[in-house]
Parts: C-alpha cells; sequence; structure tokens
C-alpha cells in the first residue's frame, strides 16, 4: 500500500510509491517507447541490410559447419540482391512457416470460443469443484483456457474474483489465482493449442540457419506442457492460500457494498444440452481417430509403420486436426443452443476469430523479410559460432546455460509482451548459438516458454494486463497497476524457480519432453 509524507498546511500529501511500484513504473514508460512488433522488424530489417555490408568487408577465421569453408558475410546492399529480394517479396511472406498453421489452428478455436462451447466447458469445470479445492481448480481452469487465451482473460478471471467472493473469501485473491494460470501458465495446458505450431514455425526456421535439414515437431514440447499444468495448479494452490490471501486480507480491504452478478456461472438447460451433444461428438472423434491410427495398415503411419516420425502424415496432420477437432463439437454446440442456425453463421465465426489476427499478419510479413535477409546475410551463423566460443570459454554445464536462457527471456518479456515478436527476435542468435553447443532447439524452445509464461503476469505490456486492472477495480476502486503487479509478483517468482527446476528434472530424468524431441544436437 502507498504511503504519504509529511506535508505543509495547505499541501496536497505526497504519495510515496513502494521500490516494486516504481520498479513497474519504469517498465511500463519505457516499454511503451518501444515500436510496435512490426516496426521492430521493420527496423532490423534496416540494420541487417546496413551491418551486411560492414561485416562483408571483414575477414573471419571461423569455420562454417554447413560447408567446413571459412565464415563469410554476404552483402545484402547490392542490386542484384535487393532486385531478387523485392521480386521475392511476396512468396516470402506467403511461405513464412508460422502464417498458415496459426491461422488454420485458430479458425477452429476461434470458433469454439465464440459458440460458448469453451465458455460452457469452463464454466461446467469450476462449477463442480468442491470448495475446499476452489484454488487449485482455478488456477488448473486457467492454465487449461490457453487454448483459447481471450476466453480465459474475459471469463475465467472474473470468475475466479465472483467465485471466492461468494465463498466468503477475498476477491482478489481469486481474481489472482485465475490470472497466474490464464497467463503465467500460458505454456502449460492439456491440449495442443495454436501456440504450438505457431513456436515451432519459429523454432525451425532459427534451427535451419545453421542445419538446413533439421525439422522440428510441432508437439515437440507437449509432455513437457502437459505436466506442467499440474505443476502451475499446485504452485498457484500454494503461493494463493499461503502468501498472496493472507497478505491482501490483511492490507486491502474490499470496498463496501460491492454487488457482483453472480448470474456468470450459472448455466442454462439449453447450454447443458449443447454442452453434451458437443462433448460426445468430440469423444466420438477421439475415438474415430484412435481407430484409424492403430492398424498397422493405418494411412496415418509412414512407410516404416511410424505414427510419430517426420514424414508421418498425422505429425503433418496435427494443425488441421486442431482445427476439426474443435470446429466440428462447437458446431454441434452451436446449433444445439440456437446460435449457429446455417453455415453462414458458422463462418461467419470464422471470420471473426481472424479479425485479431490482421496485426499478426502485419507482423509476421515484416517478420518474415527480417528473417529471410538475417539468414541471407550469413550473420546468424557468425553470431551463433561468436557466441558458442564464449560459451565453451566459459566452460558452463548446459543446465546452467539453460537457467540463464530462461531468465533473460523473462527479462526480454517486462519490455517486449508479444510471444511470437520475442522468440522471432531471439532465438535466430540462441537457437543455433545453443546447437553447437550440443543443447537441442527443442530444449531451447521449452526453456523460452518458461520464462515468458512466468513474467506475463507482472509486465504492463501485457496486452490484457489494463483488463486485470479493470477487474481488481470492481471490488478495491483504488486498486492500479502496482496493485495488480504487486499481488501477481510472488507468483512469477515462485512459477520461475518452480517450473525451471521441473524443465531440469525433465532434462535429468530423460523425460520425453515431446514428439521427436531430443535433448542434446545432435541427437543421442
Amino acid at each position: 500500500m502507498s504511503t504519504t509524507q509529511a506535508h505543509s498546511p495547505g499541501q496536497l500529501p505526497v504519495e510515496r510509491k513502494s521500490l516494486a511500484e516504481r520498479i513497474l513504473n519504469f517498465i511500463e514508460r519505457n516499454g511503451n517507447r518501444l515500436p510496435t512488433p512490426a516496426m521492430l522488424f521493420l527496423y532490423c530489417l534496416g540494420i541487417t541490410l546496413v551491418l551486411s555490408l560492414v561485416f562483408s568487408m571483414v575477414s573471419f577465421d571461423m569455420i562454417d559447419p554447413r560447408s567446413g569453408q571459412a565464415i563469410e558475410v554476404k552483402n545484402l546492399l547490392n542490386g542484384d540482391y535487393l532486385a531478387r529480394f523485392v521480386a521475392s517479396m511476396v512468396v516470402t511472406f506467403t511461405s513464412f512457416p508460422p502464417l498458415g498453421v496459426v491461422l488454420v489452428a485458430i479458425m477452429g478455436v476461434g470458433v469454439a470460443e465464440h459458440s460458448g462451447f469453451i465458455g460452457t466447458t469452463l464454466k461446467k469445470l469450476l462449477n463442480m469443484t468442491p470448495t475446499r479445492f476452489i484454488t487449485p481448480m482455478v488456477v488448473l481452469i486457467g492454465a487449461i483456457s490457453s487454448i483459447a487465451s481471450d476466453a480465459g482473460y474475459v471469463l475465467v478471471i472474473p470468475m475466479g474474483g465472483i467465485i471466492f467472493h461468494a465463498a466468503g473469501r477475498h476477491p482478489l485473491a481469486g481474481l489472482a489465482a485465475a490470472f497466474a494460470g490464464v497467463s503465467g501458465g500460458f505454456s502449460a495446458g492439456f491440449m495442443p493449442s495454436a501456440t504450438d505450431p505457431l513456436i515451432q514455425g519459429f523454432t525451425q526456421a532459427a534451427a535451419q540457419t545453421l542445419d538446413p535439414d533439421y525439422l522440428v515437431n510441432p508437439l515437440c514440447n507437449y509432455f513437457f506442457t502437459f505436466s506442467s499444468t499440474f505443476l502451475i495448479g499446485l504452485l498457484g494452490w500454494y503461493v494463493t492460500d499461503k502468501i498472496v490471501e493472507p497478505r491482501l486480507t490483511r492490507n486491502v480491504a474490499v470496498d463496501e457494498g460491492i454487488t457482483v452478478e453472480q448470474d456468470q456461472t450459472l448455466i442454462s438447460e439449453q447450454e447443458r444440452r449443447g454442452f453434451r451433444n458437443a462433448g460426445l461428438t468430440m469423444l466420438g472423434m477421439f475415438a474415430l481417430l484412435i481407430l484409424i491410427t492403430v492398424p498397422e495398415a493405418s494411412p496415418m503411419r509412414n512407410g516404416a509403420g511410424s505414427l510419430t516420425a517426420f514424414n508421418a502424415p498425422l505429425m503433418g496432420s496435427i494443425v488441421p486436426l486442431i482445427l476439426i477437432i474443435f470446429l466440428i463439437p462447437s458446431i454441434v454446440y452451436g446449433r444445439t443452443i440456437g446460435k449457429y442456425k446455417n453455415s453462414g453463421d458458422v463462418i461467419g465465426a470464422m471470420n471473426h476469430s481472424l479479425i485479431p489476427m490482421c496485426g499478426y499478419m502485419i507482423m509476421a510479413f515484416f517478420c518474415a523479410l527480417f528473417l529471410k535477409a538475417f539468414g541471407d546475410s550469413n550473420m546468424g551463423t557468425l553470431i551463433a559460432l561468436s557466441g558458442a566460443k564464449v560459451l565453451q570459454a566459459m566452460d558452463l554445464p548446459g543446465q546452467l546455460t539453460i537457467v540463464g536462457i530462461i531468465l533473460l527471456t523473462g527479462i526480454v518479456n517486462l519490455f517486449i509482451g508479444s510471444l511470437s515478436a520475442k522468440w522471432a527476435l531471439i532465438g535466430p542468435i540462441f537457437i543455433p548459438m545453443l546447437m553447437t553447443v550440443g543443447i537441442s532447439p527443442e530444449l531451447a524452445q521449452a526453456a523460452y516458454r518458461v520464462g515468458d509464461s512466468s513474467t506475463n503476469i507482472i509486465t504492463p505490456m501485457l496486452t490484457y494486463f489494463p483488463l486485470v486492472v479493470v477487474f481488481f477495480q470492481r471490488y478495491v476502486k483504488s486498486a492500479g497497476i502496482g496493485t495488480v503487479a504487486s499481488t501477481m509478483l510472488p507468483y512469477s517468482i515462485v512459477f520461475m524457480i518452480g517450473w525451471t527446476a521441473f524443465l531440469l528434472l525433465f532434462w535429468g530424468l530423460g523425460l520425453p519432453l515431446g514428439i521427436a524431441a531430443p535433448y542434446s544436437y545432435p541427437a543421442v
């Protein structure tokens, strides 16, 4: 809570902000000064072109592992290259790996959210939870809701406050627990989401700057993120009940006369019927998929009979399966409750789901151009090998290197909120560098996801952070950014420490990160 300094008669009291709030205000001010992600990549493109000219004049004694020749940076500021670059601009954009997979997956998830199927699922999970398990269930449902992040922010977080308030507990603790699950546990979840192919595309592109034939499976982190859901639930339960709620109870009084609509958690008979029909449809689809994939002669297997190899049709169908498995049950739900009366309503829902992706597509355009130029210049290999020399000279254990990547990601996340923008910027540098010291792209990606998620809940750069402030103000009108950030800081610290240790434990025990996901490079 803020305190006030002594003041002379006639003077207004001067608020003395806490150190945490001053730090967060500094982050917010300077983060807001950064250009938008699209412009950031455009500036990076310009810098790459200029630096390629400078470094092309320098001779390097490092050997390119791909060719066995000395590293040579290519000058991109010449007429021939620029003409080819401009001529291939459209192809560069349309062939950008994450673009298509994200848009296809988002259509299915978007219809599920728009129809109300996801919202009803979340409400049913909350309503069936025994009182003593309210906290872990709110956190877990928040983490599960990352399949459709908008549903988590606009539905789960306010419901967390309502449920705690109705149970006679501090409502801000309910909001905090839900926010911790939705955003702090963003990279956890029981089911694959659009985030998996999105981040995989950037990881594979970065790895191919060093090894052109390297492939990354979209589900390379799935076993780790699935298991992390339980970890986030337990950690969030501990922090809420032992740290956050006792502090809020002692220091933050709920405003008098607060009345909150509680029918947000109610489910109508029509919604129950829709959920039953959609749930049975989804179960039937999973059963059908199992029946198709189990036989040795299944068309979903590759020539060697494998389901999980890169060239297996099942692995190539991950994104279309996300679309279909979300789309069909959601149509059934929408038809049952009367929201979808014809195919035009479903197409309209798809259209609605893609509208928020316009900003992403603009960013992807400039990002694709930057990554192409950066790769063509050969500077990525130069930076990777130079960084590898430094790492080798430091002779750090691989585990300590991974911890460093997690911490660095957390710091960058305080200033750049977009998950894809951050990874597109730092992935091409760190992935090749880590590959040269034996750390796989899949492990580097898992470390990045831990660092990114753990600090989402304390950065004002998060798109939904102002919305969470508004939710806090429903119960405490004086709440602000500092209130939210100071409440969420214990979650961020505990998640960062606990999740990092969990990743190292996975590594130490040799548990698979996901499908076709080695820990070392080259894979052994």
